[in-house]
């Protein structure tokens, strides 16, 4: 699933680097460096948890968000693509047609040379 990068390191070899390799412990960082701010900021208690409800009520909506504009991405890709294979199947239908077309005729011509 992941699409690698070849990169050239330090000594001038190359190697594969997964995107989701560096951006998911990227994003657990932040998460987690996030939760310990929180656990850490001199706030009494019930600010805290209130202040974590709110952002993680936040997060759900931006996830929410985010898998709604996706969802929304890929149902049009389908359907372009769809589109685009009706198309495809009509010229390569007529183009079938055409050659029998052409070929009846040459069997033709040959029958009359035969005659």
């Amino acid at each position: 699933m992941c699409t690698q990068k070849r990169i050239d390191n330090m000594e001038g070899d190359e190697c594969g680097i997964c995107a989701c390799r560096v951006f998911l412990p990227f994003l657990a960082g932040i998460v987690m460096g996030a939760g310990l701010s929180l656990l850490y900021a001199p706030k009494s208690g019930k600010e805290l948890r209130e202040k974590i409800g709110d952002m993680t009520d936040d997060a759900v909506d931006k996830v929410k968000n985010y898998a709604t504009e996706a969802q929304e991405k890929i149902t049009s890709v389908i359907e372009d693509s769809k589109a685009v294979i009706k198309e495809k199947m009509a010229v390569l239908t007529s183009a079938i047609e055409a050659g029998k077309e052409a070929m009846e005729l040459e069997k033709q011509k040959y029958r009359d040379k035969e005659t």
